[in-house]
């Protein structure tokens, strides 16, 4: 990125530890949802389909998240431009897409989004002063599109 680029980014938020902490307890959900969507497999129907529906609910609320923060990052701005408010708008309308999809396609698109949103945030955090949470962000994303991957082929 150009110099002159780089002087339009704000000072970087540090990550507390406790956000860490909490992110990570926040993958349970995930790790739990696709572990069960293959432990219960085709025994019980009924079951799996919940379970996979649940995993599916679960991203679509994390991804929802996602672009709600860039309404925060947008607020802290002294005046706001207006492409963190568009892009954050459409994480939700993508995770409401993927959940009424099937499990097997929905839980792909969630791993997808997943991932295009932190590619997005790559570009985004720096100028917005996040850039310190990129990190977690990353670790977070990747095992988070992991579960939807694995859980989209036990569906």
């Amino acid at each position: 990125m150009p110099a002159e680029a780089s002087s339009h980014f704000l000072p970087s938020m540090p990550v507390p530890p406790h956000a860490e902490r909490l992110g990570l307890l926040g993958l349970l959900p995930f790790v739990f949802g696709a572990l069960l969507v293959w432990l219960v497999g085709g025994r019980n129907v009924e079951a799996h389909a919940w379970i996979s529906f649940a995993l599916s609910a679960y991203a679509a609320l994390i991804i929802s998240f996602l672009g709600g923060i860039y309404w925060g990052l947008g607020f802290r701005q002294p005046s706001p431009s207006l492409q963190p408010f568009v892009w954050g708008v459409m994480p939700s309308l993508g995770a409401w897409i993927a959940l009424v999809m099937p499990a097997y396609a929905g839980l792909v698109l969630h791993g997808v989004m997943l991932i295009a949103c932190y590619l997005v945030d790559r570009r985004l955090y720096p100028v917005l002063g996040a850039s310190a949470w990129l990190t977690l962000r990353f670790r977070l994303s990747a095992g988070a599109a992991l579960c939807c991957f694995l859980g989209a082929a036990g569906s």
